[in-house]
């Protein structure tokens, strides 16, 4: 212990700290500036178990196993099973009355026990849903500085240039199968929250295993700082992020692409990476760039159209006709309506034959400057610039509605209150069953409410939203309305690529999803006005879709894991993680 002379007598002294005979390491007799070495031991025994969130299962650990573990003591004397856990964890939080406080208990638990946040989580899904993803996770990121507790996930910004590689190998998880990765450049619509957009990867691959089966350990949450361009935030002493304007140009393209190629040099050619909430000039740029090389997907512009599309395949036995037959207006060209209106066009050419450029032509868009015409050819971007049909300039939402006359309203702007009360009824005019998706999140920018949508409609208006709304009365008929949320298919999605092998995501593995998500909506739910089926099924959905997306691959030659089994719904349902305790020896 002494060294240079100095006794431990008189280092305690001079530190302050409590040294002696039991301070092997010296790390209580350190003074602050000597350099102490973390050790730790590597079976999960006693403390270290009650502390490590893949193995603690709090009072659940039976008496033979406190005895084999070293836990006696160390818990109170009482053994609860994991449904008690599981009942007073949900009578706990329904104490809170502030949702962003149900938000932070979930986070603890998932950093206390992790196989008891996935159960409370699967088996209260339609009531846990809003509070770890949409809606309450957008004020997590807004907050999240403040509320930062303990790292999740990892963080690769400017400063790891060079070095991403090893910054992979820092992750204590080899076989990682899924990658959400965010630039907080564009979190819901809520705009550049930075390297607190980290809330949205976490809550994302927590529906991963949630919703779609796939294991904890397989999942990686990423954010790559490149700076903000939010000033809040550049003046916030408790940011947790780089404080600079945001890197663009080649400086940002050369980090992605370290990025990209580091995570396949080290999870191999079938790890799905999911782009999540870049703005849209890098958005659309990084799909393409990648989608010929990597297993790539992008939730905002294909998870969307995917999930909008099955709810309109589903709507149609309401509202009748076949798609081919509808005319489609958007509120909102970005990623999320560009990418929707894509996919329905691709979904009425495979059905009628007839070429992309014709059903693209059922199709309008409306941006911040009004209709997309031919007019505005030159000054269009390039993913708005398929849309641009022969028609006079339209500035208003409401005028486009009247001139264009269409069966079916999109909202995908990300700014609230945009289908006023005109808009509903000019719609109703001439549909019998106006088809209205106020998609845009959180639910304050939602384009209208559930409630506007219905009563402004008589009654009349097939609604769905991207955030959830209460269901609504009115005239003595109870309305529930849908939520058209991508959580219906990102993780069965991701589940059929990962159990097929998949290489590369095809167009048609998207219609594939869209295709079965429809399938899963009953008669019963179609009385309620419903065009998408309840989320408590959500397992089952995402087997049905999965096993879809996975014969799309089988099929178009894109699979590896050979050979196909022969009842994929029956292989998907058996690849699920189950968050049931196991026994420990």
């Amino acid at each position: 212990m002494a060294s240079n002379g100095v006794s431990g007598l008189d280092m305690e002294k001079k530190s302050g700290g409590g040294g002696g005979v039991e301070d092997i390491y010296g790390e209580d007799s350190a003074t602050e500036d000597q350099l102490v070495t973390p050790w730790t031991v590597s079976v999960a025994s006693g403390y270290t178990l009650l502390r490590d969130p893949h193995h603690n299962k709090g009072l659940a650990f039976t008496e033979n196993e406190r005895d084999a573990h070293y836990l006696r003591g160390l818990l109170p004397p009482a053994v609860l099973n994991q449904d008690l856990q599981e009942k007073r964890l949900m009578h706990n939080l329904r104490q809170y009355k502030v949702p962003l406080q149900r938000y932070m208990a979930m986070m603890d638990l998932q950093e206390r026990n992790e196989r008891l946040f996935y159960k409370l989580l699967i088996d209260n899904v339609e009531e846990l849903l809003p509070v770890v993803y949409t809606p309450t996770v957008g004020e997590a990121c807004q907050k999240y500085g403040s509320i930062f507790r303990r790292p999740q996930g990892l963080y690769i910004s400017l400063k790891e240039k060079g070095k991403i590689l090893e910054v992979l190998k820092n992750w204590p998880e080899r076989s990682i199968q899924v990658i959400v990765v965010t630039d907080g450049e564009r979190i819901l619509g809520l705009g550049d929250l930075g390297c607190q957009g980290m809330g949205i990867p976490v809550g994302k691959l927590s529906l991963y295993t949630a919703l779609g089966g796939l294991r904890p350990s397989a999942c990686l949450p990423v954010t790559i700082d490149v700076g903000t361009n939010n000033e809040q935030l550049l003046k916030d002493e408790f940011y947790i992020g780089l404080k600079q304007r945001r890197a663009t140009g080649q400086e940002y393209a050369e980090l992605l692409h370290e990025f990209m190629c580091a995570v396949k040099q080290n999870y191999g050619e079938r790890v799905l990476i999911q782009f999540e909430d870049f703005a849209n000039h890098n958005a659309f740029e990084l799909l393409a760039k990648y989608s010929k090389t990597h297993l790539v997907f992008n939730d905002d512009i294909q998870g969307t159209a995917s999930v909008v599309l099955a709810g309109l395949i589903a709507s149609l036995k309401l509202v009748g006709g076949s798609l081919a037959e509808h005319t489609f207006l958007f509120l909102g060209a970005g990623e999320a309506g560009t990418g929707i209106a894509e996919l329905i066009a691709l979904e009425i050419s495979k059905q009628t034959k007839a070429p992309l450029e014709e059903t693209r032509k059922k199709i309008w868009l409306v941006d911040s400057k009004g209709l997309i015409v031919h007019s505005r050819m030159e000054s269009l971007q390039h993913f708005k610039k398929p849309w641009a049909h022969d028609h006079e300039p339209i500035r208003a939402l409401l005028d486009a509605v009247k001139s264009i006359k269409p069966t079916v309203l999109i909202g995908s702007s990300g700014v609230g209150k945009t289908f006023t009360k005109e808009v509903v009824e000019a719609m109703t005019s001439f549909n019998k069953k106006p088809l209205i998706l106020a998609l845009s999140n959180p639910t304050s920018q939602s384009e209208c409410t559930a409630e506007e949508a219905y009563t402004w409609s008589k009654g009349r208006a097939i609604f769905a939203s991207g955030s959830p709304f209460d269901p609504v009365e009115y005239n003595g008929k109870l309305f529930v309305p849908g939520q058209a949320n991508n959580a219906y298919i990102f993780p069965g999605f991701g589940l059929g690529l990962i159990m097929s092998g998949a290489i590369r995501v095809h167009d048609d593995m998207l219609l594939a999803a869209s295709e079965a998500l429809a399938a899963q909506v009953t008669q019963e739910n179609y009385d309620k006005g419903l065009i998408y089926p309840p989320f408590c099924n959500i397992r089952k959905i995402s087997a049905h879709i999965a096993a879809n997306v996975a014969a799309k691959a089988y099929q178009l030659g894109l699979a590896s894991r050979l050979p196909r089994p022969e009842h994929l719904v029956k292989y998907a349902e058996s690849c699920m993680y189950s968050p049931v305790y196991r026994s420990y020896r």
